[in-house]
């Protein structure tokens, strides 16, 4: 069978608030306690392991680290995805970036056990300053691409449905990526740095139209219509394996999350579902991905790939003209 990754981006309440401008969230509320034993739940019934990509402040919480200490036990990979969560760190200097890298390191190897070698920029992120601050500590893949034209009109819904001031939606003004990203490819590659060599993973998108098919825009249909999300999800599917497309799917805690849950977070995609309709949406998902592939964690995926033969790609993106001198 082919192989596959499958990946989870721990965004905890906090994330989501400070991202869509929701005062509060500087006393960094949390639903760990109630998603995360949900989460395992579903991925020991498929018999899943997967890479759960963590947000450094939520290890460094006493409050926080049962459950990921639960995540570590369950066999699961353990990732780094920053230390303070802002979509805006590829801007940020060289030192600030290796500060916030380090810092995240420490406080998830302390909760989980382990140590970090993989890294998914907040809001898909990532600059080549980052990618040889990474190389430098070395990590040995990289998951913040996703390659997608739809970048500028998901920021653009975000920002209708957000409490932002101008200066923040000017911090946020690479949200989820440009139009340039659509172009990047869909299949893994490598990195070739000043710095070494790294594995680069993208978040797939449909092959051809690079339209996303991550839970989020899932669940967003669902909110519309099921069957349409079901067919949407099959056919991404079966587009990857018409063009040999090996698929790293990706999860957040808002899909296994409903309006019954949480309240507050209801302006998100797919957050006018109940839980038990985004678990069903889960459970489909899960299924078919194990039915015809090898799932695996982001760390075996990229290891596999590095025995094969990886076509070479020079890092440009366009907020390396804008980094901030902080």
């Amino acid at each position: 069978m082919r192989p596959a990754s499958l990946s989870l981006d721990l965004d905890n309440l906090w994330t989501y608030m400070k991202t869509a401008g929701i005062a509060g969230w500087e006393t960094f509320p949390s639903y760990l306690d109630l998603v995360t034993p949900r989460i395992l739940d579903r991925l020991d019934h498929h018999g899943l392991k997967i890479t759960f990509f963590i947000v450094g402040q939520d290890a460094a919480l006493k409050e926080n680290r049962q459950a990921l200490r639960r995540i570590a036990e369950a066999g699961h990979e353990i990732a780094n995805h920053s230390f303070h969560h802002e979509p805006w760190l590829s801007r940020s200097s060289r030192e600030a970036m290796s500060a916030e890298i380090a810092q995240a390191e420490d406080a998830i190897g302390d909760a989980t056990g382990q140590r970090t070698i993989g890294f998914r920029g907040p809001s898909f992120c990532l600059s080549t300053p980052l990618l040889e601050t990474l190389c430098e500590r070395g990590y040995e893949y990289d998951a913040s691409t996703l390659p997608t034209f739809l970048g500028p009109l998901a920021r653009a819904y975000y920002f209708t449905r957000s409490d932002l001031s101008a200066e923040e939606r000017k911090k946020r003004s690479l949200l989820f990526g440009s139009l340039a990203d659509g172009l990047r490819p869909i299949n893994p590659y490598e990195w070739n740095l000043s710095t070494g060599r790294m594995v680069e993973i993208p978040v797939t998108t449909t092959p051809l139209i690079r339209a996303p098919f991550h839970l989020t825009y899932l669940s967003f249909l669902a909110t519309h219509s099921g069957a349409i999300a079901t067919a949407y999800w099959k056919a991404a599917l079966s587009a990857c394996r018409l063009f040999g497309v090996q698929p790293s799917v990706l999860l957040h805690p808002l899909d296994f999350l409903g309006c019954d849950d949480l309240h507050i977070l209801s302006r998100f995609p797919g957050m006018r579902l109940p839980s038990a309709r985004k678990l069903a949406i889960i459970d489909m998902v899960l299924s078919d991905l194990a039915k015809g592939h090898r799932v695996m964690t982001m760390r075996e995926h990229a290891h596999e790939l590095r025995r094969g033969r990886l076509h070479d790609r020079t890092p440009s993106f366009e907020a390396d003209s804008a980094t901030l001198a902080t």
